[in-house]
């Protein structure tokens, strides 16, 4: 029974993902109406963004946001968008999800250096506080 819950959920939030990658889309082209654009829009940016409306270090209330929020503007710009543009971009962002990642060694060094700089950096303050 809980596998069967936990499956539900992990389709559940994978079609989430999917249907903003494909919102993601739609605001791009050129037959969605604005007002959808708008909210697709909106609703992308609040789904892709590190910072909550709620933090989620409060405890329950803040995953609310997330949990209620994005769904609800997920359902909402769905509705907007016409049947068949959605279905479009809804294939087009399961062929992309689809697809195995590859691995950005740019990118990863460049997270990698970061990490280092501000490690150093923190471990310069440490040893000047403690020197004192």
């Amino acid at each position: 029974m809980l596998n069967s819950r936990i499956n539900r959920w992990k389709s559940r939030a994978a079609t989430l993902k999917a249907d903003v990658h494909a919102l993601s889309f739609a605001c791009r082209d050129p037959r969605v109406p604005w007002a959808a654009k708008l909210v697709a829009a909106v609703v992308v940016a609040y789904a892709l963004s590190p910072i909550d409306l709620i933090p989620d270090f409060i405890p329950i209330v803040g995953y609310l946001d997330d949990l209620l929020l994005v769904p609800l503007g997920l359902a909402l710009a769905v509705r907007l968008i016409p049947p068949a543009v959605l279905a479009e971009h809804r294939a087009r962002a399961a062929e992309l999800l689809s697809q195995p990642r590859q691995v950005s060694w740019v990118g990863a060094a460049i997270v990698l250096v970061v990490w280092l700089v501000t490690l150093a950096w923190l471990a310069s303050i440490a040893r000047h506080l403690l020197s004192e």
